[in-house]
């Protein structure tokens, strides 16, 4: 049973650590390791590359000749991965290893876990009394704003769905990342919406799980901008409008009678 890791890479030369990963895989046999180069335009190839030659079995370098973005980027990795049978479940986590290799380990021992298999099992960077989460105060309240917003897209009680750390089992990651994302930053969110509607808005929290990372750092040099930052809230109307993401409406005759009750009732008619 191997484990995959999709890591997309977009002109990351500067902080790539390839003594971490050197040491990761050295220590864990059933991972292999797919970089994916988007479009870089530093030496970010060529030491991937470098990197490969050490680990020809372990590593694979996906090019990706022009910048594509993070959704791409990932949706490459994860496709040629499951593409290999003797892949079971594949997930992703971002180049400058913010998320630590020991935290994503939990998430593929809780995926595999015989007493409660899951389907998705994905990092949070909320705060718990095991947790340290170091990042700045814009990207704080960013965050907040952009999740308070997310949830309400989503309906689902999920506290963190942007962090970047998230394993699927092999079937699942087929059918997630099969076609192109709307948006090339807030994929995640689209993850979320493609599992609910495959298990159903009723099932889908018994098949995903959302675990605390026992420590998350926000590394210098990240790709979102304050002009991404800006653009959430219009990123997340194209979701809506691309998924039909409206609640359906049952005018049920009960329903139409506690809608009347309830006007009248404000209007001082009863």
């Amino acid at each position: 049973m191997i484990n995959g890791i999709v890591i997309p890479c977009y002109n990351e030369a500067k902080r790539l650590r390839f003594d971490a990963f050197a040491e990761f895989l050295n220590n864990n046999a059933p991972f292999q390791l797919c970089f994916v180069n988007d479009g870089s335009t530093d030496s970010t190839l060529e030491e991937l590359q470098q990197f490969q030659q050490l680990y020809p079995e372990r590593v694979i370098v996906h090019d990706m000749p022009r910048n594509r973005g993070k959704a791409e980027a990932v949706r490459a990795g994860t496709l040629r991965l499951v593409a290999d049978p003797k892949i079971h479940n594949v997930g992703f986590m971002d180049a400058d290893l913010s998320t630590s290799f020991e935290d994503y380990a939990t998430l593929v021992d809780i995926l595999r876990s015989p007493t409660g298999p899951k389907k998705l099992v994905f990092g949070s960077r909320k705060i718990s009394e095991d947790s340290k989460v170091d990042r700045s105060l814009f990207r704080t309240i960013a965050s907040g704003v952009a999740g308070t917003m997310i949830r309400a897209i989503l309906r689902l009680p999920v506290q963190d769905t942007q962090c970047g750390a998230k394993v699927f089992d092999a079937d699942l990651a087929r059918s997630c990342f099969r076609q192109g994302f709307v948006t090339r930053w807030l994929f995640d969110v689209e993850l979320f919406i493609r599992a609910r509607k495959q298990y159903g808005r009723r099932n889908i929290m018994y098949r995903i799980h959302e675990q605390p990372l026992r420590e998350w750092v926000h590394v210098e040099g990240s790709k979102l901008t304050l002009k991404d930052s800006v653009m959430i809230p219009v990123q997340l109307m194209k979701i809506f409008l691309a998924y039909d993401l409206r609640p359906a409406l049952t005018l049920s005759p009960q329903r139409i009678n506690r809608w009347s009750y309830r006007l009248r009732a404000s209007l001082n008619l009863l």
